[in-house]
């Protein structure tokens, strides 16, 4: 009797070991130190832009968005990005929020610059561009504005 409740018992803490894991594993958390730095970025929109999107440098990840704020003092959204910490960015790093596909998802593009200085953890990347509004488009060239 006693050895059917043991392996009861054990395959139970075997389970909810597994489920632990898969909640931190497609949670995308890191539990055990920390493989990547912070920098940040203000754009005048991020529309569209949503937590745990990829960060990428020509086509490839290099990150995610951590957080997304509004800076109450110029009213400038703030995004974080954890970036691999085998990325080296320079302080000229320009940060452009991109459409993946016609209507697919926003993630954020670096294109690196050419200068010697490098961002540290806790950098703020200066030279930003916002998505492109396809709607404002639109109806530019529908009533003839463009």
């Amino acid at each position: 009797m006693i050895k059917k409740q043991s392996a009861v018992g054990i395959f139970v803490l075997i389970g909810l070991v597994c489920v632990g894991y898969l909640t931190i594993k497609l949670g995308k958390m890191e539990v055990f130190g920390s493989s990547s730095y912070t920098v940040e970025a203000q754009f005048s929109s991020v529309s569209g832009l949503r937590n745990g999107a990829n960060v990428e440098i020509s086509g490839v990840q290099v990150g995610r968005v951590s957080a997304i704020d509004l800076d109450p003092e110029t009213f400038l959204a703030k995004i974080s990005m954890k970036i691999n910490n085998n990325i080296v960015l320079s302080d000229d790093t320009m940060a452009s929020i991109k459409t993946s596909g016609l209507i697919g998802d926003k993630f954020v593009e670096l294109t690196p610059g050419g200068s010697d200085e490098l961002l540290a953890d806790g950098s703020v990347i200066s030279d930003t561009e916002p998505p492109v509004d396809l709607i404002a488009l639109i109806s530019k060239y529908v009533f003839g504005s463009i």
